[in-house]
């Protein structure tokens, strides 16, 4: 089947916070403690992938280091559209790519981190759920 990210999704993780459909990422650490966050700076980053900016350094990014594994999830309540993501997730505190995302990260959230201390998150995603439905599947 394989996993391309469409437009929709591109155009939904781009309006979220607008649309009151903030993204959550879920992760845990490396011996298993989930923990769940709200990340503004959600985006479709390519057909693959899906970014954000790490400005708070918290405990997302600490069990993203530990554990790349980690679940998206946005759902919008009024157009009753939502999709799962699942993939795994490297944390980038440097480089071109870490530039690259941060520069495409919503300017509410740059805000809020001045210095740019942040990290960018890139997550290749492996599966793609919608109404508990296998929607995308990575082949390899």
């Amino acid at each position: 089947m394989g996993v391309q990210l469409t437009d929709e999704m591109r155009e939904a993780f781009a309006n979220a916070v607008k649309d009151g459909a903030p993204v959550l990422v879920a992760s845990a650490s490396a011996s298993g403690l989930p923990d769940i966050a709200y990340k503004g700076s959600a985006m479709v980053w390519d057909k693959d992938h899906l970014a954000f900016w790490e400005r708070a350094r918290g405990q997302t990014m600490r069990n993203l280091e530990e554990n790349g594994q980690a679940c998206l999830l946005y759902r919008n309540a009024q157009t009753r559209v939502g999709w799962k993501f699942f993939g795994v997730a490297e944390v980038l505190q440097s480089g071109e790519l870490r530039e690259e995302i941060m520069a495409k990260t919503v300017a509410f959230e740059l805000d809020r981190d001045p210095e740019r201390k942040g990290a960018a998150v890139l997550i290749r995603i492996d599966r793609v759920l919608q109404a508990g439905q296998v929607l995308m599947e990575r082949d390899d």
